[in-house]
């Protein structure tokens, strides 16, 4: 199957049960996503737009660490590209080394972001707080808080890597597409 859609993407995470409050955070995670790709060309865009709507679809069956594991097995039941699934299970801060995938319980498995779509998408979340665009520090001090440091510095890491390819720290983000975007996704959707 090809890359979904903005309109596909929306009725998958509907149809998954997704609530209103999850689907208008992939909608804001979406708008950073796609200004982070309009700068690094190198990105596949479609792939990053459809990964950034569908990267919470797992938010559906849990609210824990696993709904990103959950989403994945879902986007691949689906019949979407293994760039979905691969992006889905690899979104939360900035990967989960395999002490992480131990420590939490998760399935063994892969759940680093190697793909430039893969960190794009990542990053992207780390700059959404519910549907508010932020700076990387508030990740960053809600994994110190909780003792995840080496999550942090990886958050880190990510940070100033793709700064970089966008060409200009990221934490420009909320400045250069409001604190609150516009999301015509919502619009459409009459999800406000």
């Amino acid at each position: 199957m090809s890359i979904p859609n903005d309109r596909r993407c929306i009725e998958l995470l509907i149809d998954a049960g997704c609530k209103k409050r999850v689907i208008i955070h992939c909608c804001t995670v979406r708008a950073v996503a796609e200004e982070m790709a309009s700068r690094i060309p190198e990105a596949d865009y479609d792939t990053v737009i459809a990964g950034a709507l569908l990267h919470d679809i797992g938010r559906a069956k849990d609210h824990s660490i696993m709904h990103a594991y959950y989403g994945s097995k879902m986007v691949e039941d689906y019949g979407l590209p293994k760039t979905l699934v691969e992006i889905v299970r690899k979104h939360t801060g900035a990967g989960l080394d395999q002490e992480d995938v131990k420590e939490l319980g998760l399935p063994p498995g892969d759940y680093m972001p190697k793909t430039l779509e893969e960190k794009i998408v990542a990053h992207a979340d780390n700059l959404v707080s519910d549907n508010r665009v932020v700076d990387h520090n508030h990740s960053v001090s809600k994994l110190i808080n909780k003792g995840a440091f080496r999550g942090a510095d990886r958050v880190e890491l990510l940070h100033m890597e793709l700064s970089d390819l966008y060409g200009e720290d990221l934490d420009v983000m909320p400045k250069r597409i409001g604190e609150y975007p516009k999301l015509k996704t919502v619009s459409e959707f009459n999800l406000e």
